[in-house]
């Protein structure tokens, strides 16, 4: 038996079915950022489904958009009104007392054998002495950093205005635009597809609540041991702590970084050497213990997957990446069931006289004398 060639016809179809897939891809490769923009306003819109249903039991749905976004917006303004004035005074503080602070450092060093012998091979400690004396003359130069980091902020803020817009037409419109797509399928599978919808939106829901609860742990401890070490303003520190900690993968090392700076005018070098222990085996701790268990709970993820989904995220994409990991891999798992769930009811259906037999079976078969 000779083999059979491929057609011309069939040979063009492969040709055309390959461009398409590269145009598609292209096309997507150059909406890469406003693709990323729908990603991240799908997220916040699912985030904030929770509390708007909330109040939509007491009031129209309209003005619970109105109050949960307005909540959103005026948060940040309530954080600065909370943060800023302590840590202005302690940045004005710390100017005023850099000269002192350097000549501690000589001090100290002066009374260490290895370090005064390295600084008289190096001369450390007057290279820092002169800095700080010409520190205060230099806080203006701040303006020009400033200036030139603006057009990045702009673009930052336009970004940050379009994604809140695109979440709030998504949650005013979105419970509409879900049950007009499931109308549209197939009776045996809507229910399915609803079904796995609501438990993806659920499994978002609580794994915001796990981070919250993740970032409150790291706030709370953080607060515990700046208190214990004596360093000022323990309270603004710790909840700069708690809030970077919600940035995934980046968001507590520069934390634990600002903290330092704090620490290290504050009985030098112990405290700058508890909390840098501190901050690490901490860490350590809720990168592999705190947050898989917690999110283990949250979103009904086994650790490992967390883990290695966090670690694909933030590689992939970066802190984007990480921040939308977890409740990728929750919704994978979601689907996943409900396929193999799907699959096992197709198989078992012929068997079991349901929906997937043929209903003329049992009339074609023949009778028995």
């Amino acid at each position: 038996m000779s083999a059979e060639h491929p057609t011309t016809r069939s040979v063009l179809r492969t040709v055309l079915i390959v461009i398409a897939v590269v145009l598609a891809l292209y096309i997507v490769f150059l909406l890469r950022k406003p693709i990323g923009w729908l990603v991240i306003a799908a997220f916040i819109a699912v985030a904030t489904a929770g509390p708007v249903a909330l109040l939509s039991r007491r009031m129209k749905r309209g003005f619970a958009i109105a109050i949960v976004y307005v909540s959103i917006v005026l948060f940040p303004f309530l954080l600065g009104a909370l943060l800023v004035p302590p840590v202005v005074t302690g940045f004005e503080q710390l100017i005023d007392n850099v000269p002192q602070y350097a000549d501690d450092l000589s001090t100290f060093v002066d009374e260490n054998d290895t370090l005064r012998g390295l600084n008289e091979e190096f001369d450390v400690t007057a290279t820092l002495e002169e800095e700080a004396q010409e520190l205060p003359s230099r806080i203006g130069d701040a303006a020009g950093i400033l200036e030139g980091i603006g057009v990045g902020v702009v673009n930052s803020v336009f970004a940050g205005v379009t994604i809140f817009i695109l979440s709030i037409f998504m949650v005013a419109g979105g419970r509409r635009w879900i049950e007009g797509f499931v109308a549209m399928q197939n009776p045996e599978h809507a229910e399915r597809l609803r079904r796995t919808l609501d438990h993806t939106a659920e499994a978002v829901g609580n794994y915001i609540g796990g981070a919250l609860i993740q970032a409150t742990i790291a706030g709370v401890s953080a607060f515990i041991v700046l208190k214990i070490l004596g360093v000022p303003f323990a309270a603004p520190l710790a909840l700069i702590v708690a809030l970077f900690d919600l940035i995934p993968v980046v968001g507590a090392t520069l934390a634990a970084v600002l903290v330092a700076i704090v620490t290290l005018f504050v009985n030098f070098p112990i405290a700058l050497i508890v909390w840098v222990v501190w901050a690490i085996v901490y860490q350590q701790v809720e990168n592999y213990v705190i947050q898989p268990q917690i999110q283990k709970r949250a979103v009904q993820v086994e650790p490992f997957v967390i883990l290695v989904a966090v670690l694909f995220g933030a590689t992939l994409f970066g802190i984007v990446g990480a921040l939308l990991a977890i409740p990728a891999a929750a919704t994978i798992q979601i689907v996943t069931k409900e396929l193999l769930a799907y699959r096992r009811d197709v198989l078992a259906a012929p068997a079991a006289g349901g929906p997937g037999s043929d209903p003329g079976e049992s009339a074609r078969a023949p009778t028995q004398a």
